[in-house]
């Protein structure tokens, strides 16, 4: 760990407004002499109390505890959206679902459709500098040829194109079989229905491959596992081990892949120059097992536990060990904050959501992000919800809501500071602020939705 004095070299200039080309810094160097390496750890459907290191979690992962000491732990760590195409979209390129058309809804095996090779996505940036790029576990963007990882920027890509359940899968809405479960190396099918309780293992084998092989140029992995996705899987290793269930084994492997990595990131002299980023695609399933925690809700829904999810970033060369930060962030923020890190020229139109949080990385115990509005679009693709500060405001409800029984979804406002589990309705009391985030949610979504019909 560098001295605290020298954190000052390194400050860069940040966006003044959301939904802006955020300004890129100087490029931000380790004291090893080259850029960070990258790896971001991307699990499916795990929840907010699916971590150990989370308050009032049941499940083990000595790994992933081991790195928050090492780094910083979220407490308001927010995906774009409730399930699985939208939330991979808006993590890739930085932008709201909505921006790239992917905000309704999930893509299947006879979806037609993905996202654009138009778009910029943060393998094409960080290609752009000199990183080799890695794409390995499920891709869910867009299953025909030319929306796959490889036209998005990745030099590589083992993995398969969609959900572990559209195996095999008959669809009676619309009479379509899917096929066996494709698994791809780059273009090429290798392989049909996996034996899934064998993929957690395989694609962390894949990652630590690439990082034994790579030498001189940094390099960017998206580890995109399929777990704890259902239906659930694990391999014979870890079968009956937590003592929790399936689901507690089914966390207890994605934690030793974890450990995979740090352990071959350690032994090649690399670990405190890389960038490492774990969380989770949304909320997740609760009759799967997994576990929200103290949050209300679950994926699929614009409640707290819907959309905010695990985060830990560690890299020890700049972030100080065992920080825990409260301040919002998002997946959104990720392609600019590695734009300031890599020294990236962005696009004169990104039109990015996400800001560059690089400071708060580097000083969690002295820096403040600026307050801005955080959407919660559901998972038809209607804009539900917003937070603004610690105050969060609902106008509709498409999942996680029994109009049946309840009746139509009342407009309702929480505070989260003091409300976590959203029970207590405040818009009676509060009508001011029902307006003001009212008229805030209304333009943001007149905008995209011009946007979006263009």
């Amino acid at each position: 760990m560098i001295h605290k004095s020298l954190f000052l070299l390194f400050l860069l200039f940040f966006s003044e407004a959301h939904a802006q080309n955020p300004a890129v810094g100087a490029r931000v160097k380790s004291p090893h002499g080259s850029h960070p390496n990258i790896i971001i750890f991307f699990t499916d459907d795990q929840g907010f109390g699916d971590v150990g290191c989370y308050p009032g979690s049941q499940y083990k992962t000595p790994n992933l505890d081991a790195l928050a000491a090492d780094g910083i732990r979220f407490s308001n760590f927010y995906v774009p959206a409730t399930v699985c195409t939208p939330s991979r979209a808006g993590l890739l390129t930085g932008k709201y679902p909505k921006r790239v058309g992917l905000h309704n809804a999930v893509l299947f095996p006879y979806s037609d459709g993905g996202l654009s090779p138009k778009e910029y996505t943060m393998a094409k940036m960080l290609k752009e500098s000199g990183y080799r790029t890695a794409c390995i576990g499920k891709w869910h963007l867009g299953h025909l040829e030319k929306y796959m990882p490889n036209n998005h920027g990745f030099d590589y890509f083992f993995g398969v194109p969609y959900s572990n359940d559209m195996n095999n899968n008959y669809y009676a809405r619309n009479g379509f079989q899917s096929p066996p479960l494709p698994v791809y190396r780059n273009r090429e099918k290798i392989e049909s229905d996996p034996d899934q309780r064998y993929l957690t293992r395989r694609y962390t084998e894949e990652a630590v491959r690439i990082i034994k092989e790579t030498s001189s140029a940094p390099f960017f992995i998206y580890l995109a596992h399929n777990m704890p996705h259902t239906p659930l899987h694990v391999s014979s290793a870890f079968e009956g081990k937590s003592g929790l269930g399936l689901y507690g084994d089914v966390i207890l492997e994605l934690d030793w892949s974890v450990g995979e990595l740090v352990r071959v990131l350690k032994e090649k002299g690399i670990y405190h120059n890389t960038l490492f980023i774990f969380t989770s695609d949304n909320g997740p399933v609760l009759r799967a097992g997994g576990s929200s925690g103290p949050l209300r809700g679950q994926k699929a829904q614009t409640w707290e536990g819907g959309q905010r999810v695990p985060a830990v970033i560690t890299w020890p060369d700049y972030i100080p060990p065992n920080s825990v930060s409260d301040d919002v962030v998002t997946t959104l923020d990720l392609l600019p904050t590695f734009a300031s890190i890599a020294g990236s020229k962005l696009p004169d139109q990104a039109m990015l959501d996400g800001r560059d949080v690089t400071e708060l990385l580097i000083k969690p115990n002295q820096y403040k992000l600026e307050k801005v509005p955080f959407y919660y679009y559901g998972r038809t693709g209607q804009l539900e919800a917003v937070r603004l500060g610690d105050w969060k405001l609902h106008l509709s409800k498409n999942n996680g809501w029994n109009a049946k029984r309840k009746g139509p979804f009342p407009v309702s406002l929480f505070n989260l500071k003091s409300d976590i589990g959203e029970l207590n309705d405040l818009s009676a009391k509060y009508p001011n602020k029902v307006r003001e985030l009212t008229d805030t949610i209304l333009a943001f979504d007149e905008k995209l939705e011009a946007l979006h019909l263009q």
